[in-house]
């Protein structure tokens, strides 16, 4: 057996979403913030990311996150979160997976019922309480980042699809999102027969908006943060209640978990329609029928947007432990994608 390197992860999922939690291997990245940390390693260190997310020893829709010490005193551990589309500023599924791995493998001090873990995210910090049952982490609360609605009935020409009429709201992650029904012609059906148009659609609609200067979202306090990425199709019946979804993510795949930033997102856009109130339940379901379930404690604002703070809750389960290596011999060292 040869390597010329060694990485250490714990393998979890959030709802059925992966998170791979490399716990050693990756060395502390440069930077005096997490989001300076971010930049660094997409600029310098990406094959990692590609190592551990591409094929061979991942696959085209998984995720994970790096541990790094936190660059704040308030932090208990910095995180990079990583997927196959990139590095994320924030992943709220992800967090959830992370605490989940922090409380049972003894990463954190644990405290019964709720222990409190503060993560350094490059969009912020992010504060979660998990809920501890004799050491097992039995759900988990993040306490997100600002979320705030872009755009409310933006339209945009999508080639194929003709105009599309969406909204864009930020929580962690720019969303874009759109009826499902109202996709083309005769609409789409939420069934996941239909997974590789409602694929198709959200593409194209990403490609169109982030290739107008007028319809790409930039986040206001740090132009670092932009573009579209992800795009919620709601199903019909979804409301500020109970909404079901597919969420189409860039370079072509579908969340599996209801998506804790998506969630967020969702709530502001709710909310800056005047539909979703502070202080009230919310249900995201998924593609696959899990869920999270979301509410707005607060207001705020960002740069000179008004925003909301949102909790979501969810589940994670621990799947396996791997270390991962690299073969100086290996032909594909920053792993594949097919």
């Amino acid at each position: 057996m040869r390597t010329r390197h060694v990485f250490h992860a714990v393998d979890s999922h959030t709802e059925g979403m992966p998170t791979r939690v490399i716990t050693g291997g990756v060395g502390p990245i440069p930077g005096a913030t997490m989001a300076e940390r971010r930049l660094h390693f997409a600029e310098h260190r990406d094959a990692v990311r590609t190592l551990l997310m591409y094929e061979p020893r991942g696959h085209a829709s998984m995720s994970g996150a790096i541990l790094q010490p936190p660059t704040r005193p308030d932090a208990d551990y910095g995180v990079l979160f990583i997927e196959v589309s990139g590095s994320l500023p924030m992943c709220g599924h992800g967090t959830i997976g992370v605490a989940t791995v922090l409380v049972e493998t003894g990463m954190v001090e644990i405290h019964e019922p709720v222990t409190t873990v503060r993560l350094d995210t490059p969009a912020g910090l992010v504060s979660v309480g998990v809920q501890v049952t004799d050491g097992a982490a039995t759900a988990v609360t993040l306490t997100n980042v600002p979320a705030f609605s872009v755009a409310l009935d933006r339209k945009i020409d999508v080639p194929g699809l003709g105009t599309l009429t969406y909204d864009v709201a930020y929580g962690g992650n720019f969303y874009a999102f759109v009826p499902l029904e109202t996709v083309g012609p005769d609409g789409i059906a939420f069934d996941r027969t239909r997974k590789d148009d409602i694929l198709a659609a959200g593409l194209a609609l990403m490609d169109a908006v982030n290739a107008s200067a007028g319809h790409r979202p930039v986040h206001p306090e740090d132009e670092r943060i932009g573009g579209l990425k992800h795009v919620y199709f709601a199903a019909p019946g979804s409301d500020a209640v109970h909404s079901r979804h597919a969420m189409a993510i860039h370079p072509g795949w579908f969340d599996r978990s209801p998506c804790g930033t998506g969630t967020s997102a969702r709530m502001a856009q709710l909310h800056a329609r005047g539909e979703l109130p502070l202080h009230r339940d919310f249900v995201n379901e998924s593609f696959i029928g899990t869920q999270f379930t979301g509410r707005l404690v607060d207001t705020t604002t960002v740069g000179e947007l008004p925003a909301v703070v949102p909790t979501v809750t969810g589940r994670a389960w621990i799947t396996g432990t791997a270390q991962y290596f690299l073969d100086p011999t290996d032909p594909f060292p920053g792993g594949f994608l097919l």
